[in-house]
């Protein structure tokens, strides 16, 4: 069986969390047929490409000290096909990249094949603003699209958002020394068709069409409407200096953002303000010509990195309507109560087995045999003798207590 890896590399917000939990919980299947998706827990590719990249965050890196390594390991030694994905890859340097296809076995026989999934930036740049919304940030959206779009590019912002998304360049870095029928570009189709569109086109560039796959969501990335970012954005303002990020991870961004807020579907939709438009089509149609130019295996249609129209009425989420933003305030407040309500009476079950505990310890005291051997130890340590035979004894019974 040759070797043979499918490099998933990026990027964010193109159904990855939805692909990842598939392969994940699907492994036994995938191994069946002679592909291993090596992760001992769902975010073990996460942990390798931080430890690839050497990337700070909070405090998960120290958790992936070694994980790229183990992870290239595995897959030299299944020898057949293997998948990894994550899709913080994308910003991978060069050296970065090389010491990743290296330690996967390319130039040493493996088959390395790039896989890219792509999504139009009408999408992409609103949807960054959120993430980082969604990771602590304060910053309004006014001000990010202006980091954004400055021609120079510095800053984090910038230097993170065009490292992940400027798909000629990722291409570049990643797929410089591959041949380009060993290059596969997933585009994710325009709003409003059927979901399973993008599952049929991530499952043609792995080819998985012949694996019968449970395909059930259990883990995803919601989004958010635009009062519900605004709400987000303005507890990070008021919150990041007194929640430490432990906890604002489970309490905020999954309670909150994925649990609570993602469901109010009603609320208006985070979009391009309509004269950033043109700037975003016009710049995915040069990557969209360069794409067809290199000859690069397309699973979809480039035509989808236009993306859609302005919408005719669109909502600044630095000027949210107050009245929906209250309305969000309100289901945020009710999650965290019920929360609240969880805990306290997980607490008191907690009070109620140590109270139980420590009634069973006390009835074990009250022992006529208990007693007696309490007694003995008292009048042992009263003589010289007696404390020199309990030390001996003690040493015996290899305990280290003062306790008989």
């Amino acid at each position: 069986m040759s070797a043979k890896v499918l490099l998933h590399v990026g990027t964010p917000k193109t159904g990855t969390s939805y692909l990842q939990d598939v392969l994940f919980r699907n492994q036994r299947v995938l191994a069946q047929h002679g592909i291993l998706y090596p992760a001992d827990r769902f975010d073990a590719h996460f942990l390798a490409a931080l430890d690839l990249m050497r990337l700070p965050w909070g405090g998960l890196e120290t958790e992936a000290v070694g994980a790229w390594d183990r992870l290239a390991a595995r897959v030299r030694e299944h020898g057949g096909t293997a998948v990894i994905s994550h899709e913080i890859l994308a910003t991978a340097s060069r050296s970065q990249v090389g010491r990743a296809l290296e330690s996967l076995g390319h130039g040493d026989g493996t088959e390395v094949h790039l896989v890219l999934s792509v999504r139009d930036l009408v999408r992409q740049i609103p949807a960054e603003w959120q993430e980082n919304v969604k990771h602590r940030s304060t910053i309004s959206y006014a001000a990010f699209l202006d980091q954004v779009r400055d021609p120079a590019r510095e800053g984090r912002i910038a230097t993170w958002f065009w490292g992940v998304q400027e798909i000629p360049d990722i291409l570049d870095r990643w797929g410089h020394d591959l041949p380009p029928e060993r290059v596969h570009l997933v585009t994710v189709p325009p709003p409003g068709g059927p979901p399973e569109v993008l599952w049929r086109r991530f499952s043609r560039a792995f080819g998985l069409d012949d694996v019968d796959l449970d395909l059930h969501a259990e883990r995803a990335n919601p989004s958010l409407g635009v009062p519900e970012t605004a709400l987000l954005r303005r507890v990070n303002r008021a919150a990041n200096r007194v929640v430490e990020p432990a906890h604002y991870r489970p309490l905020v961004r999954e309670l909150l953002a994925h649990q609570t807020l993602s469901r109010r579907t009603r609320s208006p939709r985070l979009a391009l303000p309509p004269d950033v438009h043109p700037w975003a089509q016009q710049l995915a149609a040069s990557w969209a010509a360069e794409i067809d130019r290199r000859g690069y295996d397309v699973v979809g249609d480039l035509a989808d990195l236009t993306g859609a129209p302005p919408l005719s009425r669109w909502s600044d989420p630095d000027r949210p309507a107050e009245r929906q933003v209250a309305g969000a305030a309100v289901e945020a407040i009710r999650a965290l109560l019920l929360e609240n309500v969880r805990l306290r009476e997980e607490e008191a079950r907690l009070h109620g087995e140590l109270a139980e505990t420590r009634r069973a310890l006390e009835r074990s005291y009250l022992r006529p045999s208990y007693r007696l051997r309490e007694k003995v130890v008292r009048r042992l340590q009263t003589g010289r003798a007696g404390r020199g035979a309990l030390a001996v004894y003690r040493r015996l019974r290899g305990r280290s207590s003062r306790s008989a």
